[in-house]
């Protein structure tokens, strides 16, 4: 992984939070902080209620990158192979970031689906009724298997890392670098979303996920015709 990647990695995980992440996940976050947390719980209480949220969508996120990193290694068969899927990783990222842009509905679709299964309304009901904190890191197990298109972009960098420890890392990179806006939300979000600071975050973000997939594209490419 080199100094580029980590940089994208980032700068776009810590971008995307501040806007995507805020508009996916607020609601999630609002909803347990109002049923799980008491009005009576201390400011250290609640920050280990909400870190302990966080440390579970991290573990999530590590896991899948490990799954995603294998499968990279898996199919890599030969450089020319491997430029294929690159070159194939970085349209993807291209499409998702002018998604984020809006100028296209491939997010949309993507993220759809699953949270409207019964199985996972099922547990998020018993999770949100739990004040223990091993529910706090349960919820946030279930949030990070949920669908977003933020976390495919980084699951497709982490299939390009071709390594079980390297997708991992490159997941938990991701996870870290969400942490900051996660752990803040619930003091923020009525300025993030009472101004146009959330679309200014995600414009940005948006602008470095079609560069570094037009970066991936291009080393795909050389690789191919190689």
């Amino acid at each position: 992984m080199n100094a580029i990647d980590i940089t994208a990695i980032i700068s776009v995980a810590f971008l995307g939070s501040l806007g995507h992440c805020i508009g996916m996940c607020g609601g999630f976050v609002m909803a347990y902080s109002s049923a799980k947390i008491d009005a009576s719980s201390t400011s250290l209480q609640q920050f280990f209620c909400h870190l302990t949220y966080n440390l579970g969508r991290i573990s999530s996120y590590t896991l899948l990158g490990m799954i995603f990193g294998t499968l990279g290694s898996v199919f890599t068969f030969s450089s020319h192979i491997n430029g294929y899927f690159y070159f194939f990783i970085g349209i993807l990222m291209v499409l998702m970031g002018f998604s984020m842009m809006g100028k296209i509905k491939f997010l949309t679709s993507l993220e759809s689906t699953i949270a409207f299964n019964p199985f996972i309304k099922k547990l998020f009901s018993t999770l949100i009724h739990s004040k223990t904190i091993a529910s706090f890191y349960g919820l946030g197990l279930l949030n990070g298997f949920l669908p977003c298109g933020l976390v495919y972009f980084f699951l497709a960098a982490a299939a390009t890392s071709g390594s079980f420890l390297g997708g991992g890392l490159t997941m938990l990179m991701f996870g870290l670098a969400t942490m900051p806006a996660m752990l803040g939300l619930g003091f923020v979000v009525g300025f993030l979303k009472g101004s146009g600071f959330r679309e200014v975050m995600i414009k940005i973000a948006s602008f470095i996920i079609v560069g570094y997939g037009i970066y991936m594209a291009y080393l795909g490419y050389s690789a191919a015709i190689a």
